[in-house]
């Protein structure tokens, strides 16, 4: 680790999407890319520890030896210590918005709008049918 990568906060901040996702725990930079499908808490519990030092988030979880050893192959550096701010700010991960949610949208519109109707005229059909002149 002698020779290893120094980066700059503000180079590591942007790598915050579920595509490219770096983390910084104890002063050392993890690209943790490839593990984020795998993360058994989900990407969006490391996303939301992008831009930060997420060190005590990382820590108040509780992670196993075997998590703590895993993360040997994800490590790519150091973080310059001087460049991180000692405020733990949080950036809002960019991430695409998902093309199947504007489907399942309008279909939830036109239900709302047309099941009141269809109600409305099955009622007035039940009382046409129903009524003895």
């Amino acid at each position: 680790m002698a020779d290893s990568k120094v980066y700059h906060f503000d180079e590591v901040a942007k790598h915050n999407v579920a595509k490219d996702c770096w983390l910084i725990i104890d002063g050392k930079v993890y690209d943790v890319t490839p593990f984020i499908d795998e993360h058994p808490g989900g990407d969006e519990v490391l996303l939301a520890v992008t831009g930060m030092d997420a060190t005590n988030d990382f820590e108040d979880i509780g992670h196993s030896s075997t998590a703590r050893d895993m993360m040997a192959k994800y490590y790519i550096g150091e973080i310059d210590p001087s460049t991180v701010s000692v405020k733990r700010t949080y950036l809002q991960p960019q991430q695409a918005p998902n093309p199947v949610d504007k489907p399942a949208g309008f279909l939830i519109k036109v239900l709302q709008f047309l099941v009141p109707l269809l109600i409305l005229g099955l009622a007035f059909a039940v009382r046409k049918f129903t009524k003895a002149d």
